[in-house]
């Protein structure tokens, strides 16, 4: 499971505002060293840096917007601002504060402050909409909320989003010289350059070996993948049903979730719950999770509800092999990346592939207006924020070669 709890309360962790710290990492190259070496990523292309730099002479507050496929992705946008020839801040889930000091230390001084993503957390909406409202440096905030696996397909955006951004429009317009805030989605790609054989049939042995002690070397790649998530589907099926189920793939993976999720939701939520997966999730941890770091609920109470914080997450996690996303074009990197999250729920932690280049296409500006716009039951910022940042993917998912 994910580390979403912590046995100890919240507090929030500011930005570092000094330049010095990463103006080093970025004349050392820093970020460059530690991608290398825990993501195999060796080189980097931005592209329409231009757009960025426009925005920062003109002196708007920009909010920066990527997709989130990858636990690297914060680290990667660095290569956009050190090409911009500025500074970030960044809004980073508390867990991450909470994995060891060397870590809590270095992604602050590059310009990282927490969120606690179970609750509202002021101080870090507070935050941001400061660094956004006094156009301090761009502000890089991941409207998933947290990695998905699926580097050509966005998963709901949160809408608080739009909500930080234009509450800095309206204090920057009480302001004496007044200002813009703008938002640039960021589409990051990762394209592997190696021997995809090479790279993955050692973590698919392993995994076949578990399941059936028998690896399919006669098979293709996609057909020993797609047969191992079958079987993967299959041991939860048995698990949560008793049985394995029958019927196509999606169903399967349909029912599985509300399985997991419904008799959660009827009790904390009296049966009420989302149309998407992730939202359903996202609002069940934030019934169930901020009581825990307290010592108002006793040992048997906080062990249930760690329990149900794993069927969320596994649900979570079910919920990104639902769709066609790799049979509808199975590239090299689809067919990569499904593997790391087949390692990844098995493990705890996927292994790096070597060599890697990461595309970063940077969007047009988007201009924040003060008072919302809705199309139907949506936001028309998030919804913009969407379609961009969807059809610079859908390019960038084309230049991975389909496997042969």
């Amino acid at each position: 499971m994910q580390n979403i709890v912590l046995e100890k309360p919240y507090h929030f962790v500011p930005p570092h505002r000094g330049n010095w710290w990463p103006t080093v990492i970025q004349r050392c190259r820093l970020i460059d060293a530690w991608l290398r070496t825990n993501h195999g990523v060796i080189r980097y292309e931005c592209r329409h840096v231009d757009r960025l730099r426009d925005s920062l002479n003109a002196g708007h507050g920009i909010l920066l917007t990527p997709n989130h496929s990858c636990v690297a992705d914060p680290i990667v946008m660095g290569f956009p601002a050190r090409d911009a020839g500025t500074h970030v801040f960044a809004m980073a889930s508390w867990h991450l504060f909470n994995q060891s000091s060397f870590t809590s230390y270095a992604i602050r001084k590059m310009g990282a402050f927490s969120v606690n993503r179970e609750g509202i957390d002021r101080k870090a909406i507070n935050t941001a909409t400061e660094i956004l409202t006094n156009a301090e440096r761009p502000l890089i905030l991941f409207p998933e909320g947290a990695t998905t696996r699926t580097n050509d397909q966005l998963q709901s955006l949160l809408d608080g989003v739009a909500f930080i951004a234009r509450t800095a429009v309206k204090k920057r317009a009480r302001m004496i010289d007044g200002g813009k805030v703008v938002v640039h989605p960021v589409a990051i790609k990762y394209c592997f350059e190696g021997d995809l054989f090479e790279a993955i049939d050692p973590v698919l042995t392993n995994i076949e070996r578990r399941l059936t002690s028998d690896p399919a070397h006669e098979m293709s790649l996609l057909e020993r993948v797609l047969k191992i998530g079958k079987g993967l589907l299959t041991l939860k099926e048995i698990q949560h049903f008793g049985k394995s189920q029958s019927g196509p793939l999606s169903s399967r993976c349909t029912a599985l979730i509300d399985r997991l999720l419904q008799p959660i939701e009827r009790e904390w939520l009296n049966g009420q719950r989302e149309e998407d997966v992730i939202p359903r999730t996202r609002i069940l941890r934030s019934v169930i999770a901020p009581e825990m770091t307290h010592d108002g609920i006793t040992q048997s109470e906080w062990n249930r509800r760690r329990q149900q914080l794993e069927e969320i997450h596994l649900a979570q996690r079910v919920n990104g092999y639902c769709s066609d996303y790799l049979v509808s074009y199975p590239s090299v990197d689809r067919l990569r990346e499904t593997v790391d999250r087949f390692e990844e729920d098995l493990t705890g932690k996927a292994s790096p592939h070597a060599p890697q280049k990461v595309i970063l296409e940077i969007g047009e500006a988007i201009e924040v207006t003060a008072h919302p716009e809705r199309s139907r039951d949506s936001d028309k910022l998030m919804d913009q924020i969407r379609k961009v940042l969807q059809s610079m993917m859908d390019r960038l998912a084309k230049e991975s070669p389909q496997i042969q």
